[in-house]
């Protein structure tokens, strides 16, 4: 292909929808990096500390769209601390100098100023999506600049972001003449809300389909939207607490049948559960249900007869107060069910929670399943084995006990043979949390059949430093490996470094690796970045300074980077 046009490899390449394939073609030759830099207008970046910014406008000049991530996974737990890093300023303001097109902006685990947002609104004149999730440090000052000044704005999505409230009075910050929206989500705001600025909003945006609000818009201000928008096909339910027997109800229930279109419903954050029903009739078509932020939706009877009336089958996101029972229920009504999730709620006692059986149930009616993230009090072997069974297409197997270090609860052996049997059948496996009791066995199984692995999380896990090395070893496509309280040391650490500059990066926390370790690394290895967290008060720097080398560290953070330790290191982070 090396004697085709340019323009023709151009339009080849355009074919190319993944990330990892156009990285394959810009390594081909000479000329096939000069057509992908060029014509490539898409990035993802899974570590803003892995280049810096201006290497990335030099790189890709004619980029539309970027999706970044900041603060190791781990944050979700917390486990990082607040004030780490991760923050988007420097990446704009790189991008306001160079690249004017940029359209798109995806940002998770980022730190987000309102001065960043600011100067996003008004560096590109093009700008169309911006994406936050899990970020922080901004308010709804920064969303009014965004809504003021993005005037083809058509994608505003705020998942599970921490935002400072200014009153509620963003929204009305769009101008008259903003009909562009296609998706707007602010679902996470605590605030209040201008309710007639978002009707007004919504009345404008004609090809509006995905609309998900906070607790503070009501009934009767939901109601009216989905007068003015019945083409919506993606909602997101926030205050849900009206008397069966008001008007309010009787209106939207009446409304909402004219809304045929609707295939995804969330929300729910606050309900009063008689009034249910009325959403009954539109769930008969939807293909997703998220009740993940729906505590008032509990009781097993309640919650079967949510499920029983949706029927979802691609995506469902649910507390565990629904029961193993209620799994069934789930598994006999949903049988094309792709994705599942069951988080743990904060209310009921722990024998409403879900169990392997409920596992089970899922696995033998849901045999499509490929992606699982279950929270549970307890499992066995058995039933991992015969989810293995029955569902062998699993590319997402996440499970996690809520006492991390429980056996078999029938046998009281470790998990290694049940983990052991999902890794043997479900090939294709690319992401995996592990819990319960194991030993270095089930390393040793996920070295051996885990092939095509990328991304595996270790809690109270293994016994040696042979368990590390097993996965090491074995996982080949192996790109991010985190690790808290488990025995790993040094050893397994720096047996083989090279490993490393394969993956995007390594974390370990409360572990056994040392100082001195951590050292050896950065010296075997100058293009990794090794960073060590000590979470000290200003009274201990000092004496964190004096630390010798046999001291274990507490949080170390390793990863591959192109330009050398980074400079806006607080003073709680050592970089090796």
């Amino acid at each position: 292909m090396t004697y085709f046009p340019e323009e023709v490899l151009e339009h080849i390449f355009d074919f190319l929808s993944s990330h990892q394939d156009r990285n394959a073609v810009s390594m081909v030759c000479k000329s096939w990096f000069r057509v992908e830099r060029w014509s490539r207008q898409r990035v993802f970046i899974g570590n803003c500390y892995a280049i810096r910014p201006e290497r990335l406008v030099a790189r890709f000049p004619r980029l539309r769209s970027l999706t970044l991530k900041g603060k190791p996974h781990f944050a979700d737990f917390n486990l990082v601390p607040h004030d780490w890093g991760g923050f988007v300023q420097p990446w704009i303001e790189a991008m306001a100098k160079s690249c004017k097109e940029l359209e798109e902006l995806r940002l998770k685990r980022m730190v987000v100023s309102d001065e960043s947002l600011e100067l996003l609104s008004r560096s590109f004149p093009n700008f169309k999506s911006l994406v936050l999730v899990t970020c922080e440090g901004f308010t709804t000052a920064g969303l009014a600049s965004v809504a003021a000044n993005c005037r083809d704005l058509r994608e505003l999505d705020l998942q599970e972001n921490e935002v400072e409230d200014r009153k509620g009075h963003w929204l009305s910050c769009f101008p008259d003449t903003c009909t562009s929206l296609v998706s707007l989500n602010f679902a996470c705001l605590k605030g209040e809300v201008n309710l007639g600025a978002l009707e007004r909003l919504v009345a404008r945006c004609r090809n509006l389909r995905s609309l998900r609000v906070n607790g503070a818009v009501p009934m009767e201000t939901l109601e009216k939207i989905l007068a003015r928008a019945p083409q919506l096909v993606d909602l997101g339910i926030g205050s849900y607490n009206h008397e069966p027997n008001s008007v309010a109800y009787t209106k939207f229930r009446n409304t909402i049948l004219t809304c045929k279109s609707i295939k995804s419903l969330s929300g729910f954050l606050e309900v009063f559960p008689r009034c249910l029903p009325a959403i009954y009739p539109v769930c008969l078509s939807i293909t997703s249900l998220n009740l993940s932020y729906a505590p008032g939706i509990r009781g097993l009877s309640l919650l079967s007869s949510f499920v029983t009336a949706t029927s979802f089958n691609a995506f469902g996101s649910i507390l565990d107060a629904i029961a193993d029972k209620g799994l069934e229920v789930v598994a006999s009504t949903c049988k094309e069910l792709r994705e599942l999730r069951v988080f743990p709620s904060l209310f009921g006692a722990e024998n409403a929670a879900v169990t392997e059986k409920g596992l089970v149930a899922i696995s033998v009616g849901c045999p499509k399943l490929h992606s699982l993230l279950y929270f549970c009090h307890q499992m066995t072997n058995a039933a991992l084995i015969t989810v293995a069974k029955n569902c062998p297409h699993f590319s997402r197997f996440r499970l996690c006990i809520l006492d991390p270090q429980k056996p078999d609860a029938n046998t009281q052996q470790p998990l290694d043979e049940g983990f052991g049997a999902i890794v043997q059948s479900c090939r294709g496996l690319r992401r995996l949390s592990l819990s319960g009791l194991l030993t270095d066995q089930v390393f040793l199984y996920i070295g051996m059949y885990a092939e095509q692995l990328e991304m595996l999380s270790v809690a109270f896990a293994g016994e040696t430093d042979k368990g590390m090395l097993y996965v090491l070893n074995g996982c080949k496509n192996l790109r991010k490996l985190e690790i808290r309280d488990s025995p790993f040391g040094d050893v397994a650490l720096l047996m083989d470094v090279g490993k490393y500059e394969t993956m995007r990066s390594l974390w370990m926390s409360s572990c056994n690796v040392t100082l001195a370790g951590c050292k050896t690394l950065a010296i075997k290895m100058p293009r990794l970045n090794v960073e060590i967290i000590n979470e000290f008060n200003d009274m201990e720097v000092e004496e964190e300074e004096n630390l010798c080398d046999s001291q274990k560290v507490e949080k170390m953070y390793v990863y591959r980077t192109l330009d050398g330790p980074r400079q806006d290191a607080p003073n709680f982070v050592t970089r090796l």
